[in-house]
């Protein structure tokens, strides 16, 4: 009995290995499109990704919807915007609807073995691990039953931002993974033009080239074991980088540096039908992570579910790009720090729109500051060495909205929004974002600090769902919030009053943008300190203290600590006690009370432990 069964197993393993390809996915960490051959550096030194574009397409448009990892994955894992699924905060693990499940479990209903070496981190609760056949350091396909199709991530980490830090470049070159002295001298590279030059930047990008092609040995070493198993001609390559970085303005921004990604596909010859694309072919239509998952299914042969919200650009049920398409393009709390931003991209056009635009542009981590030119640019900066965009990017108050045509200025440093020429060009993004917004359902205009009380027994995204009706309104409010547009005051003021508390937040935030120019709103403002919600209470005291009421703003700011706001609340009131430069005044109780507590949240214990150190 026991070898009819293994025969059979066999059998139906053998017919779904003759009708479907193998799928290897190979995405290295925080790298941009820039730093490749195939892409056209000069200074890069990436053979075996250099062929691999030759005998496959090189997507010159390929982009991840998020300038971060966390972020980015769970948008590729259920095939749907971050922001439709509320997981759009990083390292956040806030519940998500049944509905959306993982490209995997469609692969292994197909008969897939499904392997993943080793990151996860979907941003999402629940067991990350547990939906794969295999996740580790150690995750393979050859660990797979013989003849049974897989489907097998490799995580490449030598790319990420951290071996940028002294330690980890001493660690690499013990290794031998990078030279001890640069291959190209750092007086000799070329420092792109958004970035101030400093000799620690100019170090830190001579360091990358080597570290990128330390990266590119190990995609030769992925790709020749696949040869030397005789699995090449049945598997499908994908190489792709998990967002842009690694150096600054990179990683975490909307800037192409922190969402055009390098994506190459190769399709071999026994599977030329699932792919339109000749070998070496530049490939101009955008694409996005969005629109891996769909594609995936596609590929074997599968239609992409109903919460699917990209489209497939490879296999059986590719959909051909409309003509107007564009990519969505979202940010919102790294780490420690909120501030939402939003964008949309033809290929050519970018347009960007701050909800935020009174926090400075930097930083939007604090980690970042592991590197050396991230720290000397903010240090020029404090010694006031720097002039025009390398000192406003640390600056409050910054553009609202930015235009950029990427196609005559590639680095966007060249913001159109001001410009009248491009004025119509302007408005129809504008326009169109707004459509977009509404129509993903954008979770990111709920303030997070109110995900769990406004949603108790369901995901925020049922939620947005349920108030769809009321989504236009609302997404208009966000955009006259952050218009810093004086003559909307009296809008925002009559709406604090409001029964709705996500509308009482955007007039507040709307007040706190204006700054000094809202001081008529100062009873609202004032009201809206014993609001039921701790985000408004916060956000009213830090509008407050913007329109030249710093005492009592400061003080509503340091008696909410004592009223024990949940971690997402507490976080935002740390963003706001920053803002105003008074993490100092934090209680030492606080602090004692919060190093003991085991379920303060990552960022916050962070925060006490920094301030320990400080105050010993």
């Amino acid at each position: 009995m026991f070898k009819f069964a293994l025969l059979a197993f066999l059998c139906v393993s053998s017919a779904f290995a003759a009708d479907k390809p193998n799928i290897l996915w190979i995405v290295s960490e925080d790298n941009d499109y820039h730093w490749l051959g195939c892409y056209g550096s000069e200074e890069a030194q990436t053979p075996h990704l250099d062929q691999l574009a030759s005998s496959g397409a090189l997507f010159t448009h390929a982009y991840s919807n998020a300038p971060v990892c966390a972020v980015a994955r769970s948008t590729i894992l259920n095939g749907a915007y971050a922001i439709t699924q509320g997981t759009q905060h990083m390292r956040s693990r806030h519940p998500i609807p049944n509905r959306y499940q993982p490209y995997v479990s469609y692969l292994k209903n197909a008969g897939y073995y499904c392997s993943n070496r080793s990151k996860t981190d979907y941003n999402f609760r629940g067991d990350d691990k547990a939906i794969w056949d295999e996740c580790s350091k150690k995750a393979h396909y050859k660990n797979r039953p013989e003849g049974q199709p897989f489907f097998s991530i490799f995580n490449l980490t030598v790319s990420h931002e951290s071996n940028l830090f002294p330690d980890k470049i001493k660690s690499n070159r013990k290794k031998g993974r990078i030279p001890e002295t640069p291959r190209i001298s750092p007086d000799k590279v070329i420092v792109p033009s958004y970035l101030p030059d400093l000799p620690e930047i100019r170090r830190d990008i001579a360091i990358y080239h080597d570290t990128i092609t330390a990266l590119d040995t190990e995609v030769g070493e992925i790709l020749a074991e696949l040869k030397k198993r005789g699995l090449a001609e049945d598997t499908i390559v994908f190489y792709y980088g998990d967002h842009g970085g690694i150096t600054p303005r990179g990683k975490r921004y909307l800037k192409d540096t922190g969402v055009r990604i390098p994506m190459l596909v190769h399709v071999p010859e026994k599977w030329k039908s699932l792919t339109p694309f000749e070998p070496g072919q530049k490939v101009g239509e955008p694409v996005s992570f969005v629109d891996l998952a769909p594609t995936l299914l596609s590929l074997i042969g599968e239609q992409k579910p109903a919460h699917m919200q990209g489209r497939a650009f490879l296999g059986s049920h590719r959909v051909a790009p409309a003509k107007d398409a564009t990519v969505l393009l979202f940010a919102d709390r790294f780490d420690e720090i909120y501030g939402m931003r939003r964008g949309l991209t033809d290929g050519r056009w970018k347009y960007i729109r701050r909800f935020s635009p009174n926090l400075p542009a930097a930083p939007y981590s604090y980690y970042q500051f592991g590197q050396a030119g991230w720290t000397a640019w903010q240090k020029a900066w404090k010694e006031g060495k720097l002039t025009g965009r390398f000192k406003e990017i640390w600056e409050p108050n910054q553009p609202v909205e930015e235009l950029f045509d990427t196609q005559s200025d590639p680095w966007e440093i060249n913001n159109l929004a001001s410009d009248p020429a491009h004025a119509e060009q302007l408005a129809a993004m504008r326009s169109r974002l707004k459509a977009t917004m509404v129509e993903v359902n954008d979770s990111g205009l709920i303030p997070e600090p109110m995900f769990a009380r406004l949603s108790p027994n369901k995901a925020i995204t049922d939620y947005m769902i349920s108030r769809k009706d009321s989504l236009p309104t609302l997404v208009d409010l966000a955009f006259t919030a952050s218009a810093r547009d004086v003559k909307k005051l009296d809008q925002l003021i009559a709406l604090t009053s409001s029964p709705d508390p996500v509308t009482r937040y955007w007039a507040a935030h709307g007040c706190l943008v204006l700054g000094k120019a809202a001081a008529p709103a100062e009873a609202a403002l004032t009201k809206l300190l014993t609001d039921e919600h701790s985000v408004n209470r916060v956000t009213a005291a830090q509008a407050l203290f913007a329109i030249g009421k710093q005492k009592e703003g400061h003080a509503a700011l340091i008696a909410e600590l004592a009223k024990k706001p949940n971690e997402y609340s507490l976080q935002y009131l740390i963003n706001a006690l920053t803002i105003i430069d008074a993490l100092d005044d934090i209680p030492q109780q606080w602090v004692t009370d919060t190093l003991k507590n085991k379920n303060a949240g990552k960022y916050i214990i962070r925060l006490a432990q920094k301030l320990q150190r400080e105050r010993q």
